[in-house]
């Protein structure tokens, strides 16, 4: 699945491995789990970018999205119905212009949806784990004005800029958001926020267009 927000390029795949993982098997866990990896590509970025793998370890900030990812799908997803399952997300970014994170996940949830849904078609699967969806989206307050799905540029320079996960029912999943050497008020928050829903809303669209014609 090719995820694709303005000139950021990321490639979403969905993987359901037969097992979960041994702390699961170790406390009797029942039911299935879902897990996500993240990466930019070396040649994603305006420098180079090491792979994770050449220095030994992987980036705080690397750990941080992956963690993101997993949870913005375990919202949606009954784990119950997925049971002995572990369903892999991986996401690697081809082309880095602001918002990886946020179309990471929105990607990443309609790999989801057309790998259990392959399942479902071998008749491995018999209900449908997931609840409801999700998107993400970036919002941010840039020379006074508020923006949605802010390019690198804007991110960078961004008074306030803010992730925002939202399931297709309009709640929030998660919130990520912060100055940068700067204050918002309440109002500006809620500008903030009525942007993300409508951006998560149109992403919705483009999901259930997608996983319609896959």
């Amino acid at each position: 699945m090719l995820a694709r927000f303005g000139d950021t390029t990321v490639i979403c795949a969905a993987m359901l491995e037969d097992k979960v993982p041994g702390w699961m098997m170790q406390q009797k866990v029942p039911g299935g789990w879902l897990s996500a990896e993240y990466s930019l590509l070396p040649y994603s970025t305006l420098d180079r970018k090491p792979r994770d793998i050449a220095k030994g370890k992987l980036d705080g900030r690397t750990v941080e999205i992956q963690r993101l990812i997993g949870r913005a799908l375990r919202a949606v997803v009954d784990l119950d119905k997925l049971p002995g399952y572990t369903l892999w997300l991986d996401c690697d970014v081809l082309q880095a212009d602001g918002g990886t994170r946020t179309a990471a996940i929105s990607g990443a949830y309609v790999a989801a949806r057309l790998a259990v849904r392959k399942l479902q078609a071998r008749g491995k699967l018999p209900v449908d784990p997931f609840r409801d969806s999700v998107a993400a989206v970036s919002v941010g307050l840039w020379q006074g004005q508020a923006l949605l799905d802010l390019n690198y540029p804007e991110d960078r320079d961004a008074d306030v800029d803010a992730n925002i996960v939202l399931t297709g029912g309009g709640r929030f999943v998660e919130i990520q958001g912060s100055g940068e050497e700067a204050t918002f008020s309440g109002e500006e928050f809620d500008a903030l926020l009525a942007l993300a829903r409508q951006g998560a809303a149109e992403i919705t669209v483009a999901q259930n267009r997608a996983l319609a014609a896959g």
